[in-house]
């Protein structure tokens, strides 16, 4: 009977990871202590069909140790080409009480962070190889030099999402 259950878990597990279809891309880069401000999460992958439509995500992971109700970043999106776009976004990390934003049951929370496809239509209009670099770019009120080690910022990703055509 035990052996059973365990195989009905592994069989559930396995269907559950599975049923994520519109995931093209989805990759994490780990930050165990914390996130140094020099660090960039780089992420490299092959465009994936270039008529399609897609949405773009940064992807976070942080822990209790997060101290900010906000995160700012600098995103760049560097074409096969040449051609670059780079970002500096903020994202709203925690409610006004303090409490963290994100999904999970444990003190680590998954945020999923728009970056490209929530405005307007996105395609990769250039066959090749792309590349998405991830730095923060915290800073304290008042003070002008920027927060060297984040804490609480445990793994950074990147996402991309086929858009399902209605």
């Amino acid at each position: 009977m035990l052996g059973r259950i365990k195989r009905l878990v592994v069989l559930l597990c396995f269907v559950l990871a599975n049923c994520d279809s519109a995931a093209v891309y989805d990759t994490y880069k780990s930050f165990p202590n914390e996130w140094h401000k020099d660090s960039v999460a780089s992420f490299r992958f092959t465009a994936p069909d270039t008529t399609q439509s897609y949405n773009l995500f940064v992807n976070l992971r942080n822990n209790n140790d997060y101290d900010y109700n906000n995160l700012y970043l600098i995103v760049e999106l560097q074409y096969p080409h040449g051609k670059t776009l780079k970002d500096t976004l903020e994202y709203k990390m925690a409610k006004p009480n303090g409490e963290l934003l994100g999904t999970g049951f444990s003190d680590v929370k998954e945020n999923k962070l728009w970056y490209r496809g929530y405005q307007d239509i996105f395609r990769f209009d250039e066959e090749g190889d792309y590349i998405v670099n991830v730095q923060h770019a915290m800073r304290n009120n008042g003070k002008v030099n920027g927060i060297v080690n984040l804490e609480g910022v445990t793994e950074v990703g990147f996402r991309i999402e086929r858009v399902e055509n209605k």
